[in-house]
């Protein structure tokens, strides 16, 4: 753990040339007398999404031979938005694969910034594996979503900018796919409080990490249509997030579709904000368990705010 201490640190003080500090305020809406809930609102970082901050720091931590080579990653969105981003301000070529299902909203995100796509098959784990083996094959970088310390230490940063932004933090609510996100956040702030409480949310059509972290083992199991595409999918074998997550994870809550769909309507018409299925998880899940929570100071990881207009329309109609 103290290597990807070590690592956050270092990624802190490399990413700010592309990355800026998200806010995070107080939301009056869902706070009570009991407890201050927070909302930490990383749907306003570039791209939409903190997907930016690790790929920016895999990124930097190349080599500039590496880099002149272009790179290659799997994705179902934001991830290869971010690289997309990086890499087109970095200039360097950028290969994405996603699978068939991909939002349509992420991959116009991913084409805006210049990089190739490519489809690889019905899910983000299929995709990976074909993805990582394309590099190796062709002798080239490959940008994982999460399986990869550089990635994972920069969505750490996100964890030392709350640290700065609000030192007495009881209890976090972060959304969970591969578990690069929670694994990062939460290292960075259980050096500063390890008695902070570490939330894992999920879908319940797609939670194979968490489902895998209660068996003791990845599992590899289907996953079905999800709102949370930015979480859905199933995990790399011998993902270094696995057992980071079994160390740094104290509670999980599975959310559906229902939820996920009532919570992110009930944000954007009382918060006014633009949030993504992924973002609304946290917030069902937050609503599910509140009455478990002793906590005074509660924050909500708004991760990213990327949803097609298709997806949007369908949910304000229901």
């Amino acid at each position: 753990m103290r290597d990807l201490e070590r690592a956050i640190l270092r990624a802190d003080m490399r990413v700010r040339q592309l990355v800026k500090e998200t806010p995070l305020e107080l939301s009056p809406l869902l706070s009570s007398e009991s407890q201050q809930v927070y909302l930490k609102l990383e749907q306003l970082q570039h791209t939409g999404s903190f997907k930016l901050r690790g790929a920016t720091n895999k990124l930097l931590s190349l080599s500039e031979t590496e880099r002149a080579k272009g790179v290659v990653t799997a994705s179902t969105g934001n991830h290869g938005a971010a690289v997309a981003y990086a890499a087109d301000h970095l200039g360097v070529k950028a290969l994405v694969f996603v699978p068939e299902n991909a939002s349509k909203a992420k991959l116009e995100s991913i084409k805006q910034w210049g990089a190739e796509l490519r489809f690889y098959g019905d899910d983000g784990v299929f995709a990976e594996r074909f993805a990582r083996k394309y590099a190796l094959e062709k002798n080239l970088p490959f940008i994982s979503p999460y399986n990869d310390l550089d990635v994972i230490a920069g969505q750490g940063t996100l964890g030392v900018e709350l640290a700065k932004q609000l030192p007495e933090i009881d209890t976090l609510f972060v959304s969970l796919g591969g578990g690069g996100l929670l694994s990062g956040v939460a290292c960075a702030l259980k050096a500063v409080n390890p008695q902070i409480q570490i939330i894992a949310c999920s879908p319940q059509n797609s939670a194979v990490m968490m489902d895998s972290l209660q068996a003791g083992e990845i599992l590899d199991l289907p996953s079905l249509l999800t709102l949370s595409d930015g979480t859905a999918g199933g995990v790399e074998e011998g993902s270094i997030t696995f057992g980071y997550c079994q160390q740094l994870m104290d509670e999980k809550v599975k959310v559906s579709e229902e939820e996920i769909k009532d919570a992110l309507k009930s944000f954007m018409l009382s918060h006014h904000l633009l949030i993504e299925g992924a973002a609304a998880t946290v917030l069902a899940a937050y609503q599910k368990h509140k009455d478990h929570i002793k906590g005074k100071n509660v924050v909500l990881l708004i991760c990213g705010a990327n949803i097609s207009l298709e997806a949007l329309n369908q949910i304000l109609k229901t």
